[in-house]
């Protein structure tokens, strides 16, 4: 990658932090677990659907074991709101009983360990593991990310893992966890996917 791009997400990276100081993740959770599911469930949904689901999930739901124990069909209704709620059901509770077997019942720190548990790829990882575990392994890709590395021309990839090759490229490791917050923050506010409100950022 050229100069120019480095350069380029350094102006981005000090602009966006100018305009969104603070920018952290919008999922509600208590503890690395409860992160795993919220980030599972967040994939093709908004994070204020995802936390006015797990509100009441998480009252139900307060261990590995308990989601293991859970009802399939009832899991499924409890999360429906979510989209893909079979696949996601499923995942989850496949997830907890390889957390349960080969993880001594605790959520893995690792991402090599993290990527092996169904339903987890290294969007969710990155996001467990900068957000639970302090641990900024690589930038998590969503579809606010993947959207403006396009639009800004940081990538031209279409694939999350080879988008995520390229911003660690671009991007010094120190910032590799507040550029994932800092994009989505910008996505949701200015930069939609229809009618982006960039003339209004001065962008």
């Amino acid at each position: 990658m050229n100069l120019e791009a480095r350069s380029r997400v350094k102006k981005i990276i000090k602009l966006l932090t100018k305009e969104y100081p603070g920018a952290t993740t919008a999922l509600i959770f208590e503890n690395p677990l409860e992160l795993l599911v919220a980030t599972i469930l967040s994939a093709q949904c908004t994070d204020e659907r995802v936390n006015r689901v797990t509100q009441a999930l998480f009252k139900k739901y307060k261990s590995v074991e308990d989601y293991t124990r859970a009802d399939l069909n009832t899991f499924e209704q409890e999360i429906r709101s979510t989209g893909f709620y079979k696949n996601k059901a499923k995942n989850i509770i496949l997830a907890s009983k390889k957390i349960t077997r080969e993880f001594d019942g605790k959520v893995p720190s690792e991402m090599e360990n993290l990527i092996t548990l169904p339903g987890v790829g290294r969007k969710t990882a990155n996001i467990v593991l900068a957000f639970a575990f302090g641990k900024i392994e690589g930038i998590a890709v969503d579809t606010h990310v993947k959207r403006l590395s396009q639009r800004l021309g940081l990538s031209k990839n279409d694939n999350p893992d080879k988008i995520e090759q390229d911003l660690m490229e671009l991007t010094p490791r120190r910032h590799w966890g507040e550029l994932n917050s800092l994009l989505i923050e910008h996505g949701r506010k200015i930069c939609f996917a229809r009618n982006p409100l960039c003339k209004k950022f001065g962008s």
